[in-house]
């Protein structure tokens, strides 16, 4: 297992993808040379040394035989996001405990009007899928879990997504040429560029200073039906979650007070208790 990861990632290395090995546990292999004795700031690799996480990265294929040397035990590898020359971002659409990440994408797609493009999709062990996109080089996407609805995680600069061939306890990560967007089977493409929308999204707004009140720009009826239907067809487990995002959205378009009994309404559809539902909203709104 551990020179099929290593080839797996000589092969990613050679189309452009920096790497590093992970261990079943989908962490990276090689141990900290700070062990014991913590940098403060915490050292990226400055000390010449390997063993600093996805900061060592690389499509260099010495370095990166000498990773896995170091780590007999790796049985995958990570690629790391936001380095050059693809900027990979990677969409982590998930379905455990509830969550629906696919059709969260889509509701958000409809919501901000984009078409999510066919790109390289990987199926992970536990019947999720990760979509890979290039980014600009600047700003960087950061990475994030959740923050653009229940079931979505974002993997930006900083951040590494398990390779197509990785073996983790849990199964093994394989390249989904039948998956939705999904391209022809390997060897596969390069990512698809992001939807400038979905950018708009994954990219925090820069600073600004602060400007005299102004009521913000109506939020349109589609959007405003989509976090109602958003609510409604909350899966068990996902009922609290997916109203207090809803929730969220309604109050930073200035419509909180319009559409908190509508979210009201489509919560008790789905049986979350009135009592709950009303403090989940009173909760987004003080957010």
């Amino acid at each position: 297992m551990h020179f099929a990861a290593l080839a797996h990632a000589l092969c990613a290395a050679a189309r452009g993808y920096p790497v590093i090995p992970l261990t079943r546990s989908k962490l990276p292999a090689v141990r900290s040379p700070h062990r014991g004795h913590p940098e403060v700031p915490p050292c990226r690799g400055g000390c010449g040394r390997i063993g600093h996480g996805v900061h060592d990265a690389s499509t260099d294929p010495l370095l990166i035989r000498r990773l896995f040397a170091a780590a007999p035990w790796a049985t995958g590898y990570g690629i790391a996001c936001g380095l050059p020359p693809h900027h990979l971002i990677g969409i982590d659409l998930d379905t455990k405990n509830g969550a629906d990440g696919l059709t969260a994408l889509r509701l958000l797609a409809e919501q901000h009007g984009f078409e999510i493009p066919p790109t390289i999709v990987v199926r992970t062990p536990s019947g999720g899928h990760h979509l890979w996109f290039t980014g600009p080089p600047c700003p960087p996407v950061p990475n994030s879990a959740g923050r653009l609805a229940p079931g979505i995680d974002v993997r930006g600069l900083g951040g590494y997504l398990v390779g197509p061939g990785s073996l983790t306890t849990r199964g093994r990560y394989v390249l989904a040429p039948d998956a939705p967007g999904a391209p022809a089977p390997a060897p596969a493409p390069a990512p698809a560029p992001a939807p400038t929308a979905l950018l708009t999204l994954l990219t925090p707004p820069p600073p600004r200073p602060p400007l005299a009140s102004q009521p913000p720009p109506p939020l349109s009826p589609h959007p405003a039906a989509a976090l109602v239907h958003f609510v409604r067809t909350s899966p068990y487990g996902q009922r609290n979650a997916r109203l207090f995002w809803a929730a969220c959205r309604a109050y930073e378009s200035g419509l909180g007070q319009e559409l908190a009994a509508r979210l009201l309404d489509a919560a008790h559809h789905t049986g979350l208790p009135e009592a709950e539902a009303r403090s989940t909203i009173a909760s987004a709104a003080h957010r």
